[in-house]
Protein backbone atom coordinates (compact mmCIF):
# COMPACT_ATOMS: atom_id res chain seq x y z
CA UNK A 1 0.00 0.00 0.00
CA UNK A 2 1.43 3.30 -1.05
CA UNK A 3 1.51 6.22 1.35
CA UNK A 4 -0.24 9.43 0.31
CA UNK A 5 2.55 11.87 1.18
CA UNK A 6 0.54 14.88 -0.08
CA UNK A 7 -1.88 14.62 2.83
CA UNK A 8 0.78 14.56 5.60
CA UNK A 9 0.87 17.93 7.36
CA UNK A 10 -2.60 18.96 6.18
CA UNK A 11 -5.35 20.12 8.57
CA UNK A 12 -8.76 18.54 8.74
CA UNK A 13 -11.99 18.28 10.73
CA UNK A 14 -13.43 15.06 12.14
CA UNK A 15 -16.84 14.14 10.74
CA UNK A 16 -16.94 11.00 12.89
CA UNK A 17 -15.17 10.80 16.27
CA UNK A 18 -12.12 8.55 16.57
CA UNK A 19 -12.06 5.83 19.24
CA UNK A 20 -8.33 5.66 19.85
CA UNK A 21 -7.04 2.11 19.48
CA UNK A 22 -10.65 0.81 19.37
CA UNK A 23 -11.24 2.13 15.85
CA UNK A 24 -11.08 4.94 13.34
CA UNK A 25 -13.25 7.95 12.72
CA UNK A 26 -13.61 9.95 9.52
CA UNK A 27 -11.87 13.19 8.64
CA UNK A 28 -12.25 15.72 5.83
CA UNK A 29 -8.80 17.05 4.93
CA UNK A 30 -7.88 20.18 2.97
CA UNK A 31 -5.51 18.82 0.32
CA UNK A 32 -4.70 19.23 -3.38
CA UNK A 33 -6.76 22.42 -3.68
CA UNK A 34 -9.94 20.83 -2.33
CA UNK A 35 -11.17 18.53 0.41
CA UNK A 36 -11.06 14.74 0.63
CA UNK A 37 -12.40 12.23 3.17
CA UNK A 38 -10.21 9.63 4.90
CA UNK A 39 -10.51 7.10 7.70
CA UNK A 40 -8.79 8.75 10.68
CA UNK A 41 -6.82 6.91 13.34
CA UNK A 42 -5.58 8.50 16.58
CA UNK A 43 -3.85 7.24 19.73
CA UNK A 44 -6.49 8.84 21.96
CA UNK A 45 -10.22 9.23 21.21
CA UNK A 46 -11.02 12.56 19.56
CA UNK A 47 -14.52 14.11 19.35
CA UNK A 48 -16.57 14.83 16.25
CA UNK A 49 -15.80 18.37 15.05
CA UNK A 50 -12.23 18.39 16.40
CA UNK A 51 -9.62 20.11 14.27
CA UNK A 52 -6.80 17.68 13.52
CA UNK A 53 -3.47 17.53 11.74
CA UNK A 54 -2.52 14.57 9.56
CA UNK A 55 0.78 13.12 10.84
CA UNK A 56 0.93 9.93 8.80
CA UNK A 57 -0.57 8.00 5.91
CA UNK A 58 -1.50 4.33 6.08
CA UNK A 59 -2.35 4.17 2.37
CA UNK A 60 -5.80 3.17 1.07
CA UNK A 61 -7.32 6.50 2.22
CA UNK A 62 -6.39 6.02 5.89
CA UNK A 63 -4.44 8.57 7.92
CA UNK A 64 -3.06 9.08 11.43
CA UNK A 65 -4.15 12.32 13.10
CA UNK A 66 -3.57 14.36 16.25
CA UNK A 67 -5.71 17.14 17.71
CA UNK A 68 -4.40 20.47 16.48
CA UNK A 69 -4.92 24.19 16.89
CA UNK A 70 -3.66 26.56 14.22
CA UNK A 71 -1.01 28.73 15.92
CA UNK A 72 -2.06 31.71 13.79
CA UNK A 73 -5.51 31.63 15.42
CA UNK A 74 -3.83 32.67 18.67
CA UNK A 75 -2.68 35.86 16.94
CA UNK A 76 -6.26 37.03 16.49
CA UNK A 77 -6.86 36.01 12.89
CA UNK A 78 -3.53 37.16 11.46
CA UNK A 79 -3.56 37.17 7.68
CA UNK A 80 -0.93 37.69 5.03
CA UNK A 81 -2.76 40.89 3.99
CA UNK A 82 -2.24 42.52 7.40
CA UNK A 83 0.58 44.87 7.51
Amino acid sequence: MDQDDAVIGCPGVLLVATRGTAGPGEVVVSVRGGTEAFLAWSEEPLPKGATVLVIGSRGTRQVDVIEWADPLDALGGFSADAG
